[in-house]
C-alpha cells in the first residue's frame, strides 16, 4: 500500500509534508536559535535577521516558540490516535466474534461515548486529573474512539460473512487465529484511512485545547499558545499569527490529503447509489438504480 500511495501525487505532497512535522517534532528543540523561554527588552520586535519571526508580548523569539512547540502538538496528536485506535478499533474487531453481550455493552458504551460533550467533558477530566497534555490526549482519545470502533465493526462484518472466513470457524479456528489471518489485513485499509483523519483532529484539538491554556502549563510553546498570545497585539503585529496557523492548516491539510490517497490506493470508497430519472417503457414505469 505504501509504493501505491507514493505512485500518487497527493500521496507524495502528504508524507513530505508530515515528514517534516514530524522532523520539527524531533529536532525543531535543539535547533530553536534562541531559548524559547528566554524573555528580553525587544518586545514585539519585527521579523529581522535576529528574530526571524519577531518577538512576543514578552520579548520571547516566535520561530524558537514555534519549533519547540512543534514537539507537544505532534505528541498529542499521536496520543489521541493510539487512544483511539486501542479503545476502539480493536473491540470493535472482537464484537464480531465475542458474542451478544460483548457486542451490546461495547455498542452501549460507544453510544455514551458519542452523547457526551467533547469540549466540555474534555475540560471537565482534565480539570480533574490535573492540566496536563497527557490527561486532556488520553479524554480526547475515547471521545474519538467511536470513529474508529464503527470503521473496524463494520469492516470486519463485511469480511466475516466471507466463504473462507466461515470455512475456518467451521473447521474450529480459533477466533485469534482467524482475526489474525484472515481479517487484520481486511481490516486494516479502511483503518488506516480513519487513522490519516483522526490525526488531523488530533492536531486541532491540540492546538484548539492549547489555545485555551487546557492540557499546557504556561510557558511552555505550543502552537495553540503561540497564535493565542499573538492574538492579544494583532494592532501592533497584525501578520504575527499567520505562522502558527499555516503550521496547523498545513499539517491538518496534510493529514486529510494522505487519507484521500490511502483510500485511493487501497480501493477504500463507499459506492454511491446514484438514482436515475424514472423512465418509461410501454406504459410501464422502470425504476433505474
Amino acid at each position: 500500500m505504501l509504493r501505491r500511495v507514493l505512485g500518487l501525487g497527493a500521496g507524495r505532497v502528504a508524507l513530505g509534508v508530515l515528514l517534516t512535522v514530524v522532523l520539527l517534532a524531533i529536532f525543531g528543540p535543539l535547533v530553536a536559535p534562541q531559548d524559547p523561554l528566554a524573555t528580553s527588552t525587544d518586545l514585539l520586535a519585527a521579523p529581522s535577521a535576529h528574530h526571524w519571526l519577531g518577538t512576543d508580548y514578552l520579548g520571547r523569539d516566535v520561530l524558537s516558540r514555534l519549533l519547540a512547540g512543534s514537539r507537544l502538538s505532534v505528541l498529542g496528536a499521536v496520543e489521541v490516535v493510539a487512544m483511539a485506535l486501542v479503545v476502539g478499533a480493536v473491540p470493535g474487531v472482537l464484537s464480531v466474534y465475542l458474542g451478544r453481550a460483548f457486542e451490546w455493552v461495547t455498542l452501549r458504551l460507544v453510544d455514551t461515548l458519542i452523547a457526551l460533550p467533547f469540549l466540555v467533558f474534555a475540560v471537565a477530566v482534565t480539570a480533574l486529573l490535573g492540566n496536563g497534555i497527557p490527561q486532556a490526549m488520553f479524554v480526547v482519545g475515547l471521545l474519538v474512539s467511536p470513529l474508529f470502533y464503527r470503521v473496524a465493526r463494520a469492516a470486519t462484518l463485511a469480511v466475516a460473512r466471507s466463504p473462507y472466513v466461515e470455512a475456518a470457524v467451521i473447521a474450529g479456528a480459533s477466533v485469534a487465529w482467524i482475526v489474525r489471518k484472515h481479517v487484520w489485513g481486511k481490516v486494516l485499509p479502511p483503518i488506516a484511512v480513519a487513522l490519516a483523519q483522526t490525526t488531523g483532529v488530533g492536531f486541532v484539538v491540540v492546538a484548539s485545547l492549547t489555545f485555551l491554556g487546557i492540557g499546557v502549563r504556561p510557558p511552555a510553546p505550543t502552537w495553540g499558545g503561540v497564535l493565542a498570545a499573538d492574538l492579544g497585539f494583532l494592532s501592533y503585529q497584525p501578520y504575527a499569527p499567520l505562522a502558527p496557523i499555516v503550521l496547523i492548516m498545513a499539517t491538518v491539510w496534510a493529514c486529510n490529503l494522505l487519507a484521500d490517497a490511502l483510500r485511493d490506493a487501497s480501493g477504500v470508497a463507499g459506492r454511491a447509489l446514484v438514482l436515475r430519472r424514472p423512465r418509461f417503457s410501454g406504459g410501464s414505469r422502470v425504476k433505474e438504480a
